[in-house]
């Protein structure tokens, strides 16, 4: 391997059924690439340093600019994002090569495509939207101050990446298999039931805490809060960080963490007050 190349080792799996192997490409340097860009070029020749005609590597992506959040895969041992990954500082990091994994804590579906169903599905338990009576023109909404913008922005920019979840050690994958002759609207109420008894994780609970601050949104902060607090919830967080440390986005997690767990506090002392 001369100066000009360099090697990309991707781990790989057929299936969710299968084990994964590893399979390693040979790649002529070109400056400014991203790992995206790795893998098309792979794609367009998937041919790998031992000269075998191989299978494109699956893997999902979208905006190609940090704002879809799609393309969230392990690269050289870190959870990331690979259209913004660059090739010049992988290579500075490890000079021997650039290594692809699938995200840890979700079901592999091929390559280092990952089903990311269950972070979506957090979403949905804590009602991380802003509900509305109607579509039409009301006028302005209720106005925010320049500290509750300042605040609240940050936490407007996840993209839903998994980042955060992959690297949390309180989040473990969860895989749950569809039962013979089991129809599928059974299989799905099964499966989300059984979802939201484990962990929420740092994604959903500060989308709720977004919303919790939104003038309009506060208005289910109640089932937000009762959410976030049943099993799984935001005190099954053991404080450990990683969720801010490898977040694209640089939200800060553990502030909203604060935030949530002062919010929880206060609805029960009122809750027990009320009776």
């Amino acid at each position: 391997m001369s100066q000009e190349q360099f090697a990309v080792r991707v781990q790989r799996q057929n299936d969710p059924s299968q084990a994964p192997y590893w399979h390693t490409f040979l790649l002529d340097y070109e400056p400014g690439l991203n790992v995206t860009s790795l893998l098309q070029r792979i794609a367009a020749n998937p041919t790998t340093i031992d000269g075998a005609h191989v299978a494109p590597v699956a893997y999902e992506s979208g905006c190609l600019e940090e704002v879809c959040g799609s393309c969230t895969m392990r690269i050289n041992g870190r959870v990331r994002q690979a259209c913004s990954a660059l090739v010049d500082h992988l290579l500075k990091e490890d000079p021997s090569g650039i290594e692809l994994r699938p995200m840890s804590q979700f079901p592999v579906v091929r390559d280092l495509f990952v089903d990311r169903y269950r972070l979506f599905r957090a979403l949905e338990k804590l009602q991380c939207w802003v509900p509305v009576d109607s579509y039409d023109d009301m006028g302005s909404g209720p106005k925010q101050s320049a500290k509750q913008q300042e605040q609240n922005y940050p936490l407007s920019q996840c993209m839903s990446c998994g980042c955060c979840l992959d690297a949390c050690p309180q989040y473990k994958e969860v895989t749950i298999e569809r039962h013979k002759d089991e129809s599928e609207e059974a299989f799905e109420e099964r499966r989300d039931a059984e979802l939201d008894r484990h962990f929420i994780g740092a994604a959903a609970m500060s989308q709720a805490v977004l919303m919790n601050s939104n003038p309009i949104g506060k208005v289910l902060a109640t089932s937000r809060i009762e959410a976030m607090t049943a099993p799984g919830g935001i005190q099954n967080c053991g404080k450990a960080g990683n969720c801010q440390a490898v977040c694209p986005k640089e939200i800060p997690l553990m502030t909203s963490w604060g935030r949530a767990n002062r919010s929880a506090t206060i609805h029960y002392v009122k809750k027990f007050f009320d009776g």
